[in-house]
């Protein structure tokens, strides 16, 4: 981002930790820019942002292990505000002469601060003497402090749970203030930012439009773009933005791949072809997606399969245009957080999505992908910036591969038009009820069971169809949505009459820490 837009940067540091994004979030909604950068490239991003203050995140790993992460020493010399949470707290100390051992008490849940000492960092929070709830999850611990530390916190399992050097503006925490299960660890991150680190909270949604405008125009110079728009938020909302910073240089690429939402590929093309001035190409690709899934069972090598398929369209298409220098879509940062460690360290895979693997060599294209660094929630204040009506940025998820992972088992056509047919009902009785908005996403699955049921006077055996309804802010966890049995019943009931081939209905209640809120 240039200067002119956002002088002032929190440059955060990665580590590893899946919810190192979730600082980038409170930082944001305290009206400041932050940039998250792995740690192996910590040191040339700290030259290029300039950052006013510097937050490291924390990590699976250990300090104690050689070759663990360590953050640049620039960064403690630059004279400006440092946050340490959790591994970051025990890296800062390891690197500036104090002391790390593992093999301690572990903490990990709820825990409780004690607060020892008055800090710039609690000021008007917490107070010396009370005792405040927080979130821990540690197996190390720092057992002496650099010179210049004082301890300010403590809990049961850390003695120095919140450390202070205030001449030099440095503070560390155990506990993760950026996780909703520290009621005021917002407020505490806000504090450093405003009071430590003297940031004003103007950055909003308009400053960020302004910035990927600006970062697409620079990256893609005078190249041409084709972008994949599924016509969800993600992808459309990148379309917009990016026909923002360059024009006539974007064509809009619709793959019909017939494992789309019912009448959804329609809908999509009528909206952007009579409400925006992009030039949209619609390609029918629905015998070449299936006619490879058919029969395929193995949820991972369908993602694969309709990755390829995807790269290939792609690849005729921009060879149809005279060429590409670009291919953009919508990713965002829990499909990349999910599919790989963002540091390339210890942090597990906990799904693979079909658009985060990057590019065959052959494509001889870059990616695009302005929406990588936001959270689903924040890609829809950006739609709105953008203009697009409400109806449309509220929309329920739908992921790339459609329904074929919403089909487990053997895929076939059949299988696709039974399920496309009960999910349209389920998603029209939730309408019907007012409870769409409510709801962050709802989906019906086909299982791959057959039952035998009675339907009137006749014998049936047929599949079983599962419902599925999450609440979430960010797709990073979500709950079942809690149904009345008269709603979930009503559902049910038109599923069973009207779509040939299901005789049973039930209802997923599996609620999801971080991670995959999708079916397989």
């Amino acid at each position: 981002m240039s200067e002119e837009l956002t002088p002032d940067t929190v440059l955060i540091v990665d580590f590893g930790s899946q919810v190192t994004q979730l600082i980038a979030r409170r930082v944001r909604e305290a009206g400041a820019y932050s940039e998250i950068v792995p740690f192996q490239s910590a040191d040339a991003e700290f030259d290029r942002i300039n950052p006013r203050a510097v937050i490291l995140s924390g990590s699976p790993a250990s300090t104690v292990d050689i070759g663990s992460p360590r953050a640049p020493q620039k960064v403690f010399d630059a004279g400006i505000p440092v946050l340490g949470i959790c591994y970051g707290e025990q890296t800062m100390c390891a690197q500036l002469g104090g002391a790390v051992e593992s093999g301690h008490h572990r903490e990990f849940g709820r825990a409780f601060l004690d607060i020892q000492e008055d800090c710039a960092l609690f000021e008007g929070l917490w107070a010396k003497g009370t005792r405040h709830q927080v979130w821990m999850s540690h197996g190390d611990r720092v057992t002496a402090l650099p010179e210049g530390f004082r301890v300010v916190g403590t809990s049961t399992g850390a003695p120095y749970a919140a450390i202070a050097d205030d001449k030099r503006r440095f503070y560390a925490v155990q506990f993760h203030p950026e996780v909703v299960h520290t009621p005021d660890g917002a407020k505490l991150l806000a504090n450093f930012v405003h009071r430590i680190a003297g940031i004003k909270n103007d950055w909003t949604m308009r400053a960020y439009r302004e910035h990927a405008v600006q970062q697409i125009r620079d990256q893609v110079g005078s190249g041409r773009v084709i972008c994949a728009l599924s016509g969800g938020v993600d992808s459309s909302v990148a379309a917009l933005l990016i026909h923002e910073a360059v024009g006539d240089q974007l064509t809009c690429i619709l793959v019909d791949h017939g494992l789309m939402r019912k009448d959804e590929a329609d809908d999509v093309v009528a909206m952007f072809r009579e409400h925006y001035n992009l030039h949209l190409i619609r390609v029918d690709a629905a015998d070449r997606f299936i006619g490879a899934l058919e029969g395929e069972s193995d949820p991972e090598k369908k993602r694969k399969t309709i990755g390829r398929l995807f790269i290939e369209v792609f690849e005729e298409e921009a060879k149809k245009l005279g060429g590409a220098d670009f291919l953009a879509q919508g990713t965002l940062y829990p499909d990349v957080i999910e599919s790989v460690s963002f540091t390339g360290g210890p942090s597990v895979t906990i799904k693979s999505h079909h658009n985060v693997g990057g590019l065959p060599e052959r494509m001889n294209m870059k990616l695009v992908e302005p929406l990588r660094e936001l959270f689903k929630d924040e890609v829809r204040v950006l739609g709105k910036e953008l203009g697009l009506p409400d109806s449309f940025i509220g929309r329920h998820p739908f992921p790339g591969p459609g329904l074929a992972i919403r089909c487990p088992g053997g895929i076939t056509r059949e299988k696709l038009e039974i399920l496309r047919e009960a999910d349209a009902i389920y998603l029209d009785e939730i309408r019907k009820a007012g409870l769409y908005d409510a709801i962050w996403q709802a989906f019906a699955v086909l299982l791959p069971v057959q039952t035998v049921g009675v339907m009137g006077d006749g014998r049936t055996y047929e599949f079983v169809c599962a419902l599925r309804a999450v609440t979430s802010v960010d797709g990073m966890t979500a709950d079942f949505y809690h149904y009345d049995m008269e709603f979930l019943g009503r559902a049910a009931t038109r599923i069973i009459n009207e779509v040939r081939g299901i005789n049973r209905v039930v209802y997923d209640v599996t609620s999801k820490p971080p991670g995959t809120i999708e079916w397989e």
